[in-house]
This record gives structure tokens, C-alpha cells and sequence, in this order.
């Protein structure tokens, strides 16, 4: 009974998230890159939304999903960046308990959405690719919407189980997270109370929005690839794979880093490279995306150009 006492007296009510380091130099340049980024990647992503609401010509399911992924990266950039930048301003690197909780489900939940949504635009690029004669028959407006809402609610559903499961842990010290934001394994190691089943959901969490959906996208590119190598002409080849290209590159940045992230052994010496890997998947992939669609897809080219005609028009 004492030690339960000593052990809710001295209940953690704050973490701090040491972040890149306590250089006053380096958090200056920190400050400026990473606002910088989410200025441009917020400004990127919301333009793509609005490019596949405006125009007509991309009322169609490849941009539909496309839409809900910009909308999705800028709210994904906007749960780790704001309080980055605020913490690298003002050295002010304390963020309570509910507001870590918070970070982290919003974190985890548009996470585990995002792995859905590409696995439901990769489907989308196979059924157009290797079923063209049934395409708008199978994905038609019904399905879309099916799958992009089952996305969304799969994500945030999933992660409610999952903040329910860390929100019964007792944090009694230390409070320090080697991090930049509430990494759930680092959050689970600085509880004293039991974590196994919390472990436990937590893997059933990562495997199920990160391993089924990129075996999905992965079997869809692979009967994509034998389908495009078995047309003749080169330039239908080219073609085909055009409309895929932009959607198989994200897919690879994304998966890629997270990969290498997690195959990486748990070591000191290996704690800054995984910083730096975190970086590149929550803050830089976002980014990516509205460059790699807009510099590799035609249609979003051109609806862009006619939409900057069209403002510069109307301010005439």
C-alpha cells in the first residue's frame, strides 16, 4: 500500500521531449528549415485538394483518393510541426500528459489512414491497368467512397483502442522522451506499471495498418508490372505506367523509411540516424507528395496551368 502511494504521489503530469539537442545555433536553423516546410507543405497539399475539387476533369476515383491524401498530409504535418516549431522558438520543450496522449493519437491515426488510403489507391491503379473493360463499373462512386471513409474510420478507431490501452499507464519518472514528438515505444518504456499488454496492442496495431495494407499495394503493383510488360508497344507501356508512377513512388518513400526505421537495431549509437529517418517520414514525405504529383501527373499540370489562368484573368 506505501509503495502505491509513493507511486501516485509521484504521478508525471509533463514529459519533455528532448528533440535535436539544446545547440542555440542549431535550433535557430531547425526553427527556419522545418517552417519552411510546413508552410510549403501545408500550401502544396491544400492546392491539390482544391485543384481535384475545382476542375472537372479530376472528378474521377485516381484523384478522388489523391484529394483525401493531401487533406490528410496537411492535418498528419500539422499534429508534429506547430508544436516542433513552438518548442525550438521558446526552448520550451515540456508538453503535458493529455496533450502527448493527444499528439499521439492524431499521430497514429492519420497514420495507420494513410497506409489504407494507398493501399486503396493502389487497388484503384490495378483494377484501371489490369480490368480496364470493368473499371468504372467496379470502382464507381459507392466504392470510393467506401473505401476512402473505411480508411479514415479503420485509422481513428484503431488508435481510440489502442490511446485507451496507453491512457491506463502510470508515469512516475523519469519524464524525458529522446524524441521530437510522443513515440509511442519510447512513451510505453517510461511507464512503471505493466506494459505487455499495451505492447501487445501496439504490435497488433503496427502490423495490421502497415504490414496488410503494403502486402495489398505490393501484390497490386506486382499483377500491375505483369500486366504492362505483357502490352506490345512501348508507348502503351510508357502510358501505363505514367499513370501509376507518382502513386508507386510515394508508396516506396513512404514504406522505405519506415522499413529501414523499424528494421534497424535498438542502439545508442543508431539513435540519432532513426531521428533523422522519423524526419524524413512525418515531416519530409508529406512535403513529397504535392511536388510528386504535380511534376510527374499531366492532368494536375495542366489543371494547375488553367487555374492560374483563370486567376490571373479574374484579376484583370
Amino acid at each position: 500500500m506505501k509503495d502505491m502511494d509513493n507511486q501516485t504521489t509521484a504521478t508525471v503530469t509533463e514529459f519533455i521531449l528532448l528533440g535535436f539537442g539544446d545547440l542555440p545555433v542549431l535550433q535557430i536553423i531547425l526553427f527556419l528549415m522545418f517552417l519552411v516546410i510546413y508552410m510549403a507543405t501545408v500550401a502544396g497539399n491544400m492546392l491539390i485538394t482544391a485543384l481535384v475539387v475545382s476542375d472537372k476533369h479530376l472528378h474521377t476515383p485516381m484523384y478522388y483518393f489523391l484529394g483525401n491524401l493531401s487533406c490528410l498530409e496537411t492535418c498528419y504535418t500539422s499534429t508534429l510541426l506547430p508544436r516542433m516549431l513552438v518548442s525550438l522558438l521558446t526552448e520550451d520543450k515540456t508538453i503535458s500528459v493529455s496533450g502527448c496522449l493527444s499528439q499521439l493519437y492524431f499521430f497514429c491515426a492519420l497514420a495507420g489512414t494513410e497506409c489504407c488510403l494507398l493501399a486503396a489507391m493502389s487497388y484503384d491503379r490495378y483494377l484501371a491497368i489490369c480490368k480496364p473493360l470493368h473499371y468504372s463499373t467496379l470502382m464507381n462512386n459507392r466504392l470510393c467512397l467506401q473505401l476512402a471513409a473505411g480508411s479514415w474510420l479503420n485509422g481513428s478507431l484503431a488508435t481510440t483502442i489502442f490511446i485507451v490501452f496507453i491512457s491506463q499507464l502510470i508515469f512516475c519518472g523519469p519524464n524525458e522522451i529522446d524524441h521530437f514528438y510522443c513515440d509511442p515505444v519510447l512513451l510505453m518504456e517510461l511507464s512503471c506499471s505493466d506494459t505487455h499488454l499495451s505492447i501487445l496492442v501496439n504490435l497488433i496495431f503496427v502490423s495490421v495498418f502497415t504490414l496488410h495494407p503494403f502486402l495489398l499495394t505490393m501484390i497490386s503493383y506486382m499483377c500491375i508490372s505483369a500486366t504492362i510488360l505483357r502490352i506490345p508497344s512501348t508507348t502503351g507501356r510508357q502510358k501505363a505506367f505514367s499513370t501509376c508512377s507518382s502513386h508507386l513512388t510515394v508508396v516506396t518513400i513512404f514504406y522505405g523509411t519506415i522499413m529501414i526505421f523499424y528494421m534497424l537495431p535498438k542502439h545508442d549509437i543508431l539513435r540519432d540516424f532513426k531521428k533523422v529517418l522519423s524526419v524524413f517520414y512525418t515531416v519530409l514525405t508529406p512535403l513529397m507528395n504535392p511536388l510528386i504529383y504535380s511534376l510527374r501527373n499531366k492532368e494536375v499540370k495542366e489543371a494547375l496551368r488553367k487555374a492560374s489562368r483563370k486567376s490571373m484573368f479574374g484579376q484583370c
